[in-house]
């Protein structure tokens, strides 16, 4: 079935539709506030950034909210996930008003710490929708959700994004554009909010009165929270092996994202302006990729084992780029964001639905906030390992060429798997 087919199939639940919509204006609103933040955080024309100034900022973006998914989970499972969607939303809008504001004094502390509290509420936001799902559609029809939801919302953060270069690009480099953009994102999150209020108070969860007392007890216990939420995934091997292959592809995706930006900002263009409109349609072709995985894995995992699925898409972003990327050609490079991001998004849809098939509705907050954890500190550890790998010129064919044996082990590896134990039937489900 195809993409579209997919999605009017789900679209014809109501709740679903409900749930769906506050997702795509909220992840808008990501993108366009994103597209700000980089603009005047990575694309100064006043100077050529360099690996460890890219790496510590994506650090202090990042690894931030990380500490906060944790919590994230155990709350998610206890408060009213509606409600996590509704106050995560009118959070961010304030927030983004306060950055806005703040551009004027610079990328200083003050502004940064705006920036990684908007990303830090957004843990909730997204944590709150991953377990909210199951609630709005049939468990036969997941994996076409995960197929069409994420990929959908990641889909709007690129639009975002490029309705925030455009507006960036109206109103220039200075602070006053900056703070526009941003302000528009604000708008976003505000519209996001009011979509929420579509959904019921406890239309998706959690049921307490149905859960182990585990749940009952886990707010006050945190990090014991976390521990269990670890402990049930790595009971579980279809999801253990799923999330370790996410954080191995996260490594490879935050170097990959770090080249492709210091390469815009240093070599093809001179940065500025011009930078950040070159590293835009790489993103832009990147976010076609993704929209093109999500279309594809339905049907491939329709006719084959999930993980026979992800070896294939490893094994043919290794190939990809010691073809596209490796002679480091602004014409080729667009090819090579295009195939790296039908790799993630095909891999990453398959091991959503890997995971949430085979936790249980008690632990999946904690677990997607493992999740999440790993998911954004592996871009981090990706980005970090860049500071001593790639030169300020973003020009590194050793770098590129281990990170294609990277994707080739990886896909040897799920390859391996999948002949000493084929996936359960069950597993093989798809829309």
């Amino acid at each position: 079935m195809s993409f579209f087919g997919d999605l009017r199939t789900v679209l014809q639940g109501s709740r679903f539709r409900r749930l769906f919509g506050t997702r795509l204006a909220s992840q808008f609103s990501d993108g366009v506030y994103q597209a700000g933040l980089a603009g005047f955080v990575f694309f100064n024309p006043e100077q050529h950034t360099s690996a460890g100034a890219v790496a510590a900022a994506f650090a202090v973006l990042l690894l931030p909210f990380s500490v906060v998914a944790p919590f994230a989970g155990v709350l998610i499972d206890r408060w009213p996930r509606r409600q996590v969607l509704l106050l995560s939303s009118l959070s961010k809008a304030a927030l983004a008003v306060v950055s806005a504001l703040l551009v004027s004094g610079g990328d200083g502390p003050a502004f940064l710490v705006a920036a990684l509290l908007v990303l830090s509420v957004n843990r909730f936001f997204l944590s709150g929708l991953s377990a909210g799902l199951p609630y709005v559609v049939p468990r036969e029809k997941l994996m076409m959700a995960n197929a069409v939801t994420p990929t959908s919302g990641t889909a709007a953060s690129f639009l975002g994004a490029g309705t925030g270069a455009a507006l960036g690009l109206l109103g220039g480099d200075g602070a006053l554009g900056a703070g526009f953009v941003l302000f528009v994102a604000a708008l976003g999150f505000a519209g996001a909010a009011l979509v929420s209020l579509t959904l019921g108070y406890r239309e998706l969860g959690p049921h307490l009165e149905r859960e182990p007392e585990e749940v009952r007890t886990a707010v006050d216990d945190v990090v014991r929270g976390m521990v269990s939420g670890v402990r049930h995934v790595w009971a579980r091997p279809a999801p253990r092996d799923a999330l370790a292959t996410i954080g191995g592809h996260r490594v490879l995706f935050g170097i990959s994202t770090l080249v492709t930006l210091l390469l815009y900002n240093n070599t093809f263009t001179d940065g500025g302006v011009a930078g950040l409109a070159g590293f835009s349609v790489a993103m832009g072709l990147s976010g076609a990729g993704f929209l093109l995985g999500a279309v594809a894995t339905p049907w491939a995992t329709a006719r084959m084992a999930p993980g026979t699925w992800i070896a294939l898409q490893l094994a043919a972003a290794s190939a990809v780029l010691l073809v596209f990327a490796l002679p480091f050609e602004a014409a080729l490079f667009p090819v090579a964001a295009f195939a790296l991001g039908f790799v993630s998004q095909g891999v990453k849809v398959t091991v959503d639905t890997l995971v949430q098939r085979h936790v249980d509705d008690a632990f999946r907050g904690r677990v997607f906030s493992v999740y999440d954890v790993l998911f954004n500190a592996t871009f981090v550890l990706g980005a970090a390992l860049s500071t001593v790998l790639v030169p300020p010129s973003g020009v590194g064919p050793a770098v590129v060429a281990l990170m294609a044996a990277a994707y080739l082990a990886m896909g040897a590896a799920w390859a391996v798997r999948g002949h000493r134990a084929p996936e359960p039937e069950a597993e093989r489900e798809s829309a």
